[in-house]
């Protein structure tokens, strides 16, 4: 065989592994079931899910050796949407050069079948070009526009030295039908630098309004931290007002060293239900883990409840990648048939999907036990949980 034909029969070969791993089916998982949500057994997307021709070069004239020209590293932390009878997904896809940009794939069914659109997106900069974009939430408006909040990061240039100094701002666009972006100027707030912020879905008292995470720095916190809420007047200059820690950092919780929300609240007859992640430190580094907590219907910056646990946490090989012991979501999705799908990330490094409906979900907030704050008082909340549990009748019994 000559080269040629080598080369045609390898893009041959490389189309079939490309379409049997696009049309893998992906069971859901029943062993250990917690009655709350479903994981299954393969991740939504990942970088082998990306186009063939995102990556070679298909002529063979400039390209004999069939390689791999722009590589995919990792594809992760998905912004999610119903889009007609479809979910879409639009994951921060990070190349080999630590670029990372956005893309939209869609599926039929929302746990597999996951095909990215032709392009990646093209998401407009401003006079302040963006060194990098990613993390992006969407969000459907009241006021008719989809929006996509997403971190926008910059070089420090009051840190000329640093090679790794960096800011981070909350850049904002808003689109009608997820392929033309109109870029508006990033959230300006009082908060040294913004990332994870969330747009509410609804007006509130007349105004747009903001889930913030205020930070000192790059990475760090600071002092206070958490999860924030904002006003703005004008959309087309977000300058943020008010803005308060809502939701709090705490001690030896899931949530001691830092928290930030991930997708939009979704609405409920009982509040507004959040997703968040929170971090702590372990002798392993930092540990990602998601958790629930529910607002106000009415006045949607008070917490009202929270079991003050984690709801899910990387788990196997979820807890291997670029960024260890990870579990991260900015996406998910209610259908009309109160079926509730979660898109969360493992480790910086595949996108995975866990079902539940949200009838389930309300009670999972409304009956769990909340944290007690200390050892001693959870032992005697398990030990009266355990005598409940004693004064039911075996099951045996009653048949």
């Amino acid at each position: 065989m000559n080269t040629k034909e080598a080369f045609n029969q390898r893009r041959l070969d490389l189309i079939r592994d490309h379409e049997e791993w696009l049309e893998r089916e992906n069971p859901k998982i029943e062993e250990n079931y917690n009655g709350i949500f479903h994981r299954y057994k393969h991740p939504v997307l990942t970088w082998k899910h990306t186009p063939l021709n995102w990556r070679y070069d298909f002529n063979y004239e400039t390209n004999p050796y069939l390689m791999e020209r722009l590589e995919i590293n990792t594809v992760f932390n998905a912004g999610a949407m119903a889009w007609g009878d479809k979910i879409l997904l639009m994951p921060r896809i990070e190349a080999n050069d630590v670029k990372s940009f956005f893309g939209i794939a869609e599926s039929s069914n929302g746990v597999d079948g996951f095909r990215f659109w032709p392009y990646p997106t093209v998401m407009p900069e401003t006079s302040n070009p963006d060194m990098n974009v990613y993390d992006i939430r969407l969000v459907e408006h009241e006021d008719g526009w989809i929006y996509g909040i997403f971190c926008a990061e910059r070089k420090d240039v009051s840190k000329p030295n640093d090679t790794s100094a960096a800011l981070a701002s909350s850049g904002l666009a808003r689109t009608k039908d997820l392929i033309h972006w109109e870029r508006l100027p990033d959230l300006v707030s009082k908060s040294a630098q913004q990332r994870n912020c969330v747009l509410h879905p609804e007006f509130v008292n007349g105004k747009y309004a903001f889930y913030t995470r205020p930070m000192d720095g790059f990475i760090e916190t600071g002092g206070g931290g958490g999860i924030g809420w904002a006003w703005c007047d004008d959309i087309e200059n977000p300058v943020l007002e008010g803005e308060q820690v809502i939701e709090s950092k705490k001690y030896h919780t899931v949530k001691e060293v830092k928290n930030g929300l991930g997708p939009a609240p979704i609405k409920t007859d009982i509040g507004w239900l959040h997703l968040a992640h929170g971090v702590r430190r372990t002798a392993a580094g930092l540990r990602y883990v998601l958790y629930l907590f529910l607002c106000d219907l009415n006045e949607p910056w008070k917490v009202i409840k929270q079991p003050n646990r984690h709801f899910i946490a990387p788990q196997g090989i979820e807890r291997v990648g670029d960024v260890s012991n990870v579990a991260f979501s900015n996406g998910w999705v209610m259908r009309d048939n109160g079926e509730v799908f979660i898109y969360y990330a493992s480790s910086d490094t595949r996108m995975h999907v866990a079902t539940t409906t949200i009838d389930r979900l309300k009670d999972y907030i409304l009956n769990t036990p909340e944290d007690q704050g200390r050892t001693f008082a959870n032992v005697q909340q398990r030990i009266s949980f355990i005598k409940k549990n004693e004064m039911i009748k075996d099951p045996k019994q009653l048949t």
